[in-house]
């Protein structure tokens, strides 16, 4: 993943560079002081020079340090703003469906994001090192031809000694990547259900439940661990012999006459970074956990969000929504359809069923919160694939059993909402007793669901949409207070076409139409009075209402 071209990148461009040729150039320049220390050159322009390489070398070494964590830094950042943005554009309609559970997302984007955000410091780092052995080797053989044939006794094995290396870490950081994934998806499931859990006193089969990745994460962990120290004693033996090889050779070119006094020095330094090719094994990881990573990340972002129409609905039209042939699939399963289904606009057509038979499933397609699998959904004729995604937002507004507060203050939650759909969703007088009132920030709520839910019929009410859907948004409120906002709801949104999620007789009378929903099947439509004949819609308002009523 590469970083950002920021301040610190090009900082990092420049110091490692630097770094690198003051490293080559160092032995050399050490050479030349040498033998001024020994009376073979005169003057102390040797002196000076190595001095000032010294320096320039500590500044170089200083700059990398301080920039290849911030370039990390920048491009975890950049790559995470960039997944959560794709991420949030795949929309509810399912593209995610069958995918990473919500725990793995949160992994690959807290954990994997950040490994590959240091990928340019990794293959930076790891690429200037290589530079430098080059480059040192370069040195010997400039030296005499027999040092450099020394160390390339060396470089044989140890580039088989790195391709071992990485063929053996990268499968082992994918696998513990992916049972650190398991496990943040178990225990991010634990504790949304965490009163559940407690509830059954089943504390401790969860915790087991929770734990059970952790001997396969720890056998992954030991893998990796024991690839890296082997290849890191590996290397040392290797860097050992490579060295006692070459200054080997120096010492007899050195007693032949071969090789002044300096170029010892200068072999040694040069032979020394030329085996730092070999004990790479910390740049390595890097660009292993980096590559692991940034193949996590990149799972997500091929993921394609559905395509967008740039449509526009009638001017003139009612909301009507029709539903033609749809079918909602999860795998081979099919959840809702085949469906034929009209609403005509300005009507109520309320959802019945027991629990599993599609209700919010078909609430969901108008505002493409679920894309069906097969058939269209259209509303004013247009199907809701065509429209653009600003057009479909102003048609369909929805209102959920636990509407989600988005924003920084109440007042931001409520999205234009004032003091009119404040009163209509009976949560004025909430708002009047809250500490800074509709400036309150959302941090400092503690709402009950009947009081979260009015805010979002609030927040439903300030937008004036063709189509109304109620999904469950009213199962929160006691008897009274559900009357009174029913009452509202029904003044304000008189005219527009509404889909209700039905639980409750009262409700599915008051509207024109119920879809009487029998395991994803469209069982009847007809007025809630025709229905009531049947003895299992009946029993099926009764079913849904416990349901409602124990959640």
């Amino acid at each position: 993943m590469p970083c950002r071209p920021t301040g610190w990148t090009l900082a990092l461009g420049i110091a490692l560079p630097v770094e690198a040729a003051t490293a080559l150039a160092l032995p050399a320049v050490l050479a030349g002081a040498v033998d001024a220390a020994l009376g073979r050159r005169s003057g102390p322009g040797a002196l000076l020079l190595l001095a000032l390489l010294l320096g320039a070398a500590a500044a170089a070494h200083a700059t990398a340090a301080a920039a290849g964590p911030a370039c990390s830094a920048e491009a975890t950042a950049a790559l995470r703003g960039r997944l959560v943005r794709h991420l949030l554009a795949l929309g509810p309609g399912g593209r995610l469906r069958g995918g990473p559970p919500p725990g793995d997302l949160a992994a690959r984007l807290l954990g994997s994001a950040g490994d590959a955000g240091g990928w340019l410091p990794a293959v930076l780092g790891a690429a200037t090192a290589l530079l430098t052995s080059v480059g040192a080797i370069v040195g010997l053989g400039v030296l005499s031809p027999w040092l450099a044939l020394a160390f390339f006794a060396g470089v044989v094995p140890g580039v088989v000694l790195i391709r071992l290396f990485l063929r053996q870490a990268g499968p082992v950081f994918a696998r513990y990547q992916e049972v650190q994934a398991a496990l943040a998806a178990r225990l991010s499931g634990a504790l949304t259900g965490l009163r559940s859990i407690h509830a059954a006193d089943a504390e401790q089969r969860e915790a087991a439940r929770v734990l059970a990745p952790l001997p396969e994460l720890s056998a992954a962990g030991r893998a990796l661990w024991a690839a890296q120290r082997r290849t890191a004693w590996q290397a040392t033996l290797l860097i050992a012999l490579v060295e006692v090889a070459v200054l080997t050779t120096a010492g007899f070119l050195l007693a032949g006459g071969a090789l002044a006094p300096g170029a010892l020095a200068a072999a040694a330094g040069w032979a020394a970074l030329g085996a730092g090719l070999f004990e790479q094994v910390e740049a390595l990881v890097g660009v292993a956990h980096a590559r692991t990573g940034q193949a996590r990340v990149d799972e997500l972002l091929a993921l394609a969000p559905a395509p967008c129409g740039t449509q526009a609905l009638p001017g003139a039209g009612s909301g009507e929504v029709e539903l033609r042939g749809v079918v909602v699939r999860d795998g081979d399963r099919v959840l809702l359809g085949p469906l034929d289904l009209t609403v005509p606009g300005g009507r109520t057509l309320a959802l019945v069923g027991r629990s599993g038979s599609g209700k919010s499933l078909l609430a969901a397609l108008p505002g493409r919160l679920r894309d069906a699998d097969e058939g269209t959904v259209l509303i004013d004729g247009v199907p809701v694939g065509a429209l653009a995604p600003s057009e479909l937002q102003q048609a369909v507004g929805y209102a959920f059993a636990r509407p989600e507060l988005v924003g920084r203050t109440v007042r931001d939650a409520l999205a234009g909402a004032g003091p009119a759909e404040a009163a209509a969703a009976r949560t004025d007088g909430l708002l009047r007793r809250l500490p800074h009132g509709w400036d309150t920030p959302l941090d400092e709520l503690r709402l009950s669901g009947g009081e979260l839910q009015r805010l979002g019929l609030a927040r439903l009410l300030a937008r004036r949409t063709r189509v109304v859907v109620l999904d469950d948004a009213t199962s929160g409120l006691d008897l009274a207070t559900e009357y009174q906002v029913s009452q509202a709801l029904d003044q304000a949104t008189h005219g527009r076409t509404r889909l209700v999620v039905a639980h409750r007789a009262a409700v599915a009378a008051r509207a024109d139409l119920v879809a009487w929903l029998d395991a994803g099947r469209l069982r009847a439509l007809a007025p809630h009075a025709v229905l009531l004949a049947d003895p299992d819609y009946r029993a099926t308002l009764a079913d849904s209402a416990l349901q409602a009523a124990a959640r």
